[in-house]
């Protein structure tokens, strides 16, 4: 049997001690070795480890976020698997927060990934959320997101924030004068939660996913700019993205 050809990329970059895994990401212009420190010195907490929360946490860990606090109350069931791609068979059962750790863990061994077995609410939300440079939302409720929101507007914590429903996704940073309640003022009934029990697309999850994780790493490293006062809107249909100016409530009360 002729033995097959060796790949030379690998044969010259082993899986060997000192190598450095962010070499290309270093070399990003505006990035470099200050972004690199600046990742490595972040925490980033991540509320919801499902569709959205999965993708992120794989991206912020395989970057170099020095430290990751996930922070989810729900267990791995078999409808999760299509979309929530940390986890497979064997995690059915078991809490997200567990299961994730383990698999990031074995992405990104240096990264301090943090497991908080918990439900944020308002009760909570403040103490778990506090410390942290970036939250990343990736909750299915409206209650649970106006709860995250409030929590970082008082902490003054930039939130990377995304929601997907059947073919459509949503991508926004809430930060400074761009806040939760200018897109949803109220929270919406509960006919309008997503992800529980509804259709959506498996890889749209993955795309809305990495693009909060590319938010909450410009915020973290300090490079680029966020979209801080605007929602991206992708159709998964048509692949087309949109955006949107999301205009602060006092603004708009002040036309209306």
């Amino acid at each position: 049997m002729t033995p097959l050809p060796s790949d030379p990329e690998r044969s010259r970059e082993p899986h060997a001690r000192g190598l450095d895994p962010f070499v290309r990401q270093r070399a990003l212009t505006g990035f470099g070795a200050r972004g690199q420190q600046a990742l490595a010195e972040a925490s980033v907490a991540l509320v919801g480890v499902g569709g959205l929360g999965c993708p992120a946490a794989q991206y912020l860990a395989a970057a170099g976020v020095g430290r990751l606090t996930l922070i989810d109350s729900d267990h791995v069931s078999v409808t999760n698997l299509h979309r929530q791609i940390l986890f497979g068979p064997d995690a059915v059962g078991r809490p997200k927060v567990h299961a994730a750790v383990r698999a990031l863990r074995l992405i990104a061994p240096g990264v301090d990934v943090r497991p908080v077995l918990a439900r944020v609410d308002a009760a909570n939300a403040t103490q778990l959320l506090a410390g942290h440079d970036v939250i990343i939302d990736g909750t299915d409720t409206f209650v649970a997101r106006h709860v995250i929101a409030d929590a970082a507007e008082h902490l003054g914590i930039p939130v990377a924030w995304g929601a997907v429903s059947g073919w459509h996704g949503q991508v926004t940073v809430f930060a400074g004068e761009a806040r939760m309640r200018d897109l949803f003022p109220a929270e919406p009934g509960p006919e309008l939660d997503t992800c529980e029990g509804g259709a959506v697309l498996g890889t749209l999850c993955g795309q809305v996913g990495a693009a909060m994780a590319t938010e909450a790493l410009k915020i973290a490293s300090g490079t680029g700019s966020a979209l801080a006062g605007t929602l991206a809107v992708v159709d998964a249909r048509s692949g087309r993205w949109r955006e949107i100016a999301l205009a602060p409530a006092s603004a708009r009360a002040a036309r209306a």
